[in-house]
């Protein structure tokens, strides 16, 4: 999989340009016509995560590669991309019309009660595409086109306008159901244990010495799906049989000896990226895991 990519990058790769106002303090705000996009010489989109979010209108029949998972959809849609999941875009018909807008999550910092990646439609385990009829296309196709006359006026408040249309598609997504449901599951400990293995994937592979490891401990992973500790641990044990930390340290050990085999990072690099404070701490670890060290594993 490719590295994570920049809003930066998007710019770079899609335009050859880098706006004036990314660093703006509200967060960054584009909007942008899908065709506009796919002029000569615009690079197709890659499987990756991005550091931003994405909302896209598209028509035609395409293939969106979401996570693990490909999702085909045919005639209008309306797509709602999480920065933490990895994708990208097939188009299969020729019809390559639509809109998109993209954002920083500070751009909703203060505006919305709830962070935007608690929102249903930003789940990691929601299906992130709504399919859309005539009448239902046209009411969002008028909303992306207010964003694109929006974004190129004067008015001094025009961000405070254009996140109220990019909520007004938000809570249009909400009264819909998705075309599809992914994730059925037979109850609520199934449902947890799968979230919590989302949530632990979601933070590997593990791509550059200066990326880290933060979601290290059951408590760190409760707290993050706001049930208690002692809940997660019983929904998981139940579930799997395995205790959260063995789900833990297992994935943990694994990336380590993908790292330890297939870069030339240096087991201090490694043992920073994986969370640990001290290289002493990880070849412990690793050693408890495995029985060998870091350095013994590594030239076998």
């Amino acid at each position: 999989m490719a590295a994570t990519e920049t809003i930066e990058d998007f710019y770079r790769q899609k335009f050859n340009y880098l706006p004036d106002n990314l660093g703006h303090e509200i967060g960054h705000f584009n909007v942008f016509r899908l065709e506009d996009c796919y002029a000569p010489g615009a690079k197709p989109i890659v499987y990756a995560r991005r550091d931003y979010y994405k909302i896209s209108i598209v028509r035609g029949r395409n293939v969106v590669h979401y996570a693990d998972k490909s999702i085909e959809i045919d005639g209008s849609t309306l797509i709602f991309f999480n920065p933490n999941v990895p994708y990208t875009f097939e188009h299969i018909s020729e019809d390559k019309t639509g809109s998109f807008c993209i954002f920083k999550e500070a751009f909703f910092t203060d505006a919305l009660r709830a962070s935007v990646h608690e929102l249903p439609m930003f789940a990691l385990t929601a299906k992130p595409t709504y399919s859309l009829n005539q009448e239902q296309d046209e009411y969002v196709a008028q909303i992306f086109g207010k964003m694109l006359d929006e974004i190129n006026s004067d008015y001094r408040f025009k961000y405070d306008l254009l996140r109220n249309y990019v909520t007004e598609l938000m809570h249009f997504a909400l009264k819909m159901q998705p075309q599809e449901t992914i994730y059925q599951h037979t109850d609520a400990n199934s449902r947890i244990t799968s979230i919590f293995t989302e949530l632990l994937e979601r933070q590997f592979p593990i791509e550059t010495p200066s990326q880290r490891f933060n979601l290290r401990s059951a408590k760190d992973f409760a707290d993050r799906l706001s049930v208690h500790v002692n809940h997660l641990n019983r929904a998981i044990r139940q579930t799997t049989g395995k205790t959260t930390t063995d789900h833990i340290f297992e994935r943990l050990t694994s990336e380590a000896k993908a790292l330890l085999r297939h870069t030339n990072w240096n087991v201090s690099e490694i043992s920073y990226c994986l969370g640990f404070e001290e290289p002493a701490h990880f070849n412990n670890f690793f050693k408890k895991q495995t029985s060998t060290t870091p350095s013994s594993y590594r030239v076998v």
